[in-house]
């Protein structure tokens, strides 16, 4: 069945419902149909994970819908094979927005060069924004800390190079976002044991709405994980397993004042 606005409930997720459009999220897909690479050796609940999120999307998204996937999208290495999970993407509802994670090798940090090749459905930005029509989405990958535990010199200069390509996407994101929520992807959570790092201070200078991440897949760091609204911005995340294995609607949106 077609997906419908209607099959799911507003009040339950927070939702953005407009009269053209809702934008939903999820991250951490973890494909792998070029060289299958089972996922429940992680764990139990993510046996027939695939097909899990294909039946839960189809059920809850329309063709006119947006989804927000941010990052650890594929296991392969090289771009032919991610086509084959870029595919299997496309062939479901709504237009996809895509950033890479720590995990997608087979996305260079220049996207330019690939985005050529992606199906129809899918965008894919890298330190720059795009204009969704009721928001303005804008990402980068992200990396760990100062703060975080094991952060170590060769950390240092991708930390620092993934603050300048965070900055490029905000600046781009506040100068498409006239009048309209910013929301930034990010793959890394920007707070660590619950505290703001650079990541998150920069996010919440640029006014952004709101904040989608992934990453974490245990348990306990899903306990930990920052939550809603933090100095103005609401922080959420979509790691597929968090969510039961299927999108649901990006939060934070509704009642935007631009403030």
């Amino acid at each position: 069945m077609r997906g419908s606005h209607g099959s799911i409930s507003c009040i339950a997720t927070g939702c953005l419902l407009s009269s053209s459009a809702m934008i939903w999220t999820i991250s951490d897909l973890h494909l792998s149909f070029a060289r299958p690479k089972p996922m429940d050796i992680f764990g139990p609940g993510w046996k027939d994970h695939p097909e899990r999120i294909a039946q839960a999307w189809r059920e809850r998204v329309a063709a006119t819908d947006w989804v927000l996937i941010a990052g650890d999208i594929s296991w392969a290495m090289k771009l032919p094979d991610a086509l084959l999970d870029l595919q299997w993407i496309d062939a479901l509802p709504g237009t996809k927005v895509l950033i890479r994670g720590n995990h997608d090798y087979w996305c260079p940090r220049r996207v330019n060069s690939i985005r050529r090749h992606l199906p129809p459905s899918l965008r894919l930005i890298g330190a720059d924004a795009l204009d969704i029509g009721e928001a303005v989405v804008c990402g980068t990958r992200g990396w760990i800390t100062p703060e975080t535990p094991g952060f170590t010199e060769t950390d240092l200069p991708i930390y620092q190079r993934e603050l300048g390509l965070l900055e490029r996407a905000l600046a781009a994101g506040q100068a498409l976002a006239v009048n309209k929520p910013l929301i930034v992807m990010i793959h890394f959570p920007p707070f660590v044991n619950r505290q703001p790092t650079e990541f998150s201070r920069r996010i919440a200078a640029s006014g952004a709405a709101a904040c989608i991440y992934g990453h974490l897949h245990r348990r306990y760091d899903w306990d930990n994980a920052v939550q809603g609204r933090v100095d103005g911005v609401y922080y959420q995340l979509t790691a597929c397993d968090y969510l039961g294995f299927g999108p649901v609607a990006v939060r934070g949106l509704n009642g935007w004042s631009g403030g």
